[in-house]
């Protein structure tokens, strides 16, 4: 299978203040774009009429017949845009958002849908683009992808027909493929209006588009914004071959169809079934959902949100295409939340919006606001409190070996440097009903379902940043395993609750209003606060295999019981820094419950001591590493005030995760 690679970092941005937003003002400039203005202004301004904007539709030509109906798809594209540039003989910029959503899911925090009037003019626009960036000349694109909504075609979950659905509508905005003014008659329409230049945005499948649109190299897109993205639709359902969800691609494509895809799109329903066979196999329906090797080809600049806790799409999409990102040389910012999967939007309100805008008006407006010189990363150290660093992961970081070995209670091991004497194992039962929070919780306690490791209480702080992995030496009693490995900050901390209802935040009653409004979409949104938890620990990464494609070759095989077997786990990216005083352990256990689907047997694995290492991204490296360890005991074990007291006390983490659904959104 592919393999991530390794980052080269770049610098990009530092947020605005909150309290920008407050000086805009609706004073007149010279046309956007024009030398004059980007040289007497450092922002857009809302100088335009938002209630009296060109509300259209248009479809536009895919060159595809995914329903194969002997005609090519049409993708239904709604505009909303300011007259005013148009009859000043200007052209102007585009936002994209191509979602499967707009009919059957909605978007945002509050799931708006699209709605039209009675002669099938758009009404209201989900989320606040429109409403504040069609006053400051921008044009707002939400494209419904093939198959859904009033869109012709199929939906192929990630594939050639999702893509095309929004490269082609990149294509028009530049001349280069045909729009309609109806979805089955010959009138042709241009997009005179626009001067090609398009950002595309959007949250989890959204998001997830743009990724693919800019692995394609088309010409036109200047920039991307993916929030909580897939970067490879094999990694949003299997880890290493362990199945995240009890369903493939066939069931999110069956959720978010329109009624007519439905009737007509049987045979895409069943290539994505035979093409996605749940033993985990690596086949070529994700080869060709798979965004990571084309990020050579990317031309656009990359404005990358996830939450660290997203355990929905999670963090291991963000770190490879990341990486993949670093070594094109593709300028990028990131910003990563303590929160699950939501949208900053939703967590970071004032602030994200007014980045946004800078991110859009030096990407699609030319305006020189020094945006691309400023800090590349914003990192959410505890909840609302953020921190920033020039490069991400950070300078000085540095893949590192801890290894686990033996404790002074059976049981309950040890992470350093030092490896274990050959021979010595530990071993658990794998019980699918208990989680990385049961785990973590006994984490000082002999348990049968888990091996744990910790440090001794570090005497400085060591930091976490980037993408980590686990090899593993395990012997199953069984000819079927899932293996998961957990590491852990274990010490006292309020956190984001990233697996309580809303992953993070808690929506309140009352509304802010984010740009001009009509009575139909007002452009006012319920506010959000932080959803908190006082912890005695906090899973900080997390990584999931079957031990049965240990072979790396993309293909499972039937586990020989009693025989040893080799295997790495990707551990997800992240951003923590576990402060002086706390432990740092390493758990390696059987299936992750809410997280992994679990093997057809439940079997006992021994795992090898000697053989395990963990390379965790430590900012400083082995040095960084030796000095928070320094003066400390030699075994954690007699350390831990936990097992120097009672020797049963249970640390208390968020609620344990919960199944996760099969739509990305």
């Amino acid at each position: 299978m592919r393999k991530p690679r390794h980052a080269r970092t770049r610098t990009v941005l530092r947020p605005l203040a909150a309290a920008a937003l407050a000086a805009l003002a609706a004073t007149f400039i010279p046309p956007l774009g024009t030398p004059a203005a980007q040289a007497a202004e450092r922002e857009s301004r809302p100088i335009y009429s938002y209630d009296k904007a060109i509300r259209e539709s248009v479809w536009v030509d895919t060159g595809l017949d995914g329903d194969s109906d002997g005609r090519t798809d049409r993708v239904a594209v709604d505009i909303v845009r300011p007259g005013e540039p148009a009859q000043q003989g200007r052209r102007i910029p585009v936002i994209m958002d191509a979602s499967p959503y707009y009919s059957c899911c909605g978007r945002g925090n509050e799931s708006q849908k699209k709605t039209y009037d009675a002669a099938g003019k758009p009404v209201l626009f989900p989320l606040f683009y429109d409403n504040y960036f069609v006053p400051r000349g921008y044009a707002t694109v939400l494209v419904d992808l093939a198959g859904t909504n009033r869109s012709d075609g199929c939906v192929d979950v990630g594939g050639r027909s999702d893509v095309q659905s929004a490269k082609a509508v990149v294509d028009w905005l530049n001349g280069r493929a045909t729009g309609y003014t109806t979805r089955t008659g010959t009138a042709t329409v241009t997009a005179d209006w626009s001067n090609g230049a398009t950002g595309m945005i959007g949250k989890s499948y959204d998001g997830t588009v743009a990724n693919g649109v800019a692995a394609t190299g088309v010409k036109g897109l200047k920039t991307i914004v993916p929030i909580s993205a897939i970067s490879s639709w094999y990694d949003y359902y299997f880890a290493k071959g362990a199945p995240l969800f009890d369903s493939g691609p066939d069931g999110l494509s069956d959720g978010v169809e329109s009624d007519g895809a439905h009737a007509r799109c049987a045979a895409v329903q069943r290539e994505l079934v035979d093409g996605a066979p749940r033993n985990g196999d690596w086949t070529d329906l994700w080869t060709g959902r798979d965004y990571v090797p084309g990020a050579d080809k990317v031309r656009a600049s990359v404005f990358a949100v996830h939450g660290m806790q997203d355990l929905n799409v999670r963090t291991k999409h963000l770190g490879q295409w990341w990486n993949a990102l670093a070594d094109a040389g593709v300028e990028r910012k990131i910003w990563l939340s303590q929160t699950g999967h939501v949208d900053p939007f939703d967590f970071r309100r004032a602030e994200w919006v007014s980045t946004l805008h800078r991110w859009f008006d030096h990407y699609l407006l030319g305006i020189d606001n020094g945006i691309e010189r400023e800090p590349m990363a914003d990192v959410e150290r505890a909840p609302d409190r953020w921190a920033t660093d020039r490069s991400w992961p950070p300078a000085g970081t540095r893949p590192t070996t801890l290894r686990p070995r033996s404790g002074q209670t059976p049981g309950v091991g040890v992470l350093g440097t030092e490896p274990a004497e050959p021979g010595a194992t530990e071993t658990f039962t794998d019980d699918p009903r208990l989680s990385e929070a049961d785990w973590a919780a006994r984490i000082d306690q002999p348990t049968a379902a888990k091996a744990g490791f910790a440090t001794a209480p570090l005497t400085k702080d060591l930091r976490l940043a980037g993408s980590g992995t686990v090899t593993v030496t395990a012997t199953p009693s069984t000819s079927s395993a899932h293996l998961s490995a957990v590491v852990v900050d274990l010490g006292p901390d309020t956190i984001r609750n990233y697996t309580g209802d809303a992953e993070g935040i808690r929506t309140l009653a009352d509304r802010t209003c984010w740009g001009s409004g009509t009575a139909g979409d007002s452009g006012c949104f319920k506010r959000t606060e932080a959803d908190t938890a006082s912890v005695g620990y906090t899973v900080v990464s997390r990584g999931w295999a079957d031990l049965g494609h240990w072979a790396d070759d993309g293909k499972g095989r039937p586990l020989t019981p009693g025989k040893p077997y080799t295997i790495t786990l990707d551990l997800a990216a992240t951003d923590h820094i576990v402060p002086a005083g706390h432990r740092l352990a390493l758990i390696v256990a059987g299936t992750d419950a809410g997280l992994i689907e679990p093997a057809d047997t439940k079997p006992m694995v021994t795992v090898d001591l000697a053989r395990i290492q963990a390379r965790l991204p430590l900012t400083g490296g082995a040095p960084a590493l030796a000095r928070a360890t320094a003066g400390t005991p030699a075994d954690a074990a007699t350390a831990s005030p936990a097992t120097a007291s009672s020797g049963a006390t249970v640390l208390k983490g968020v609620p344990e995760p919960r199944r996760q659904s099969r739509l990305p959104r």
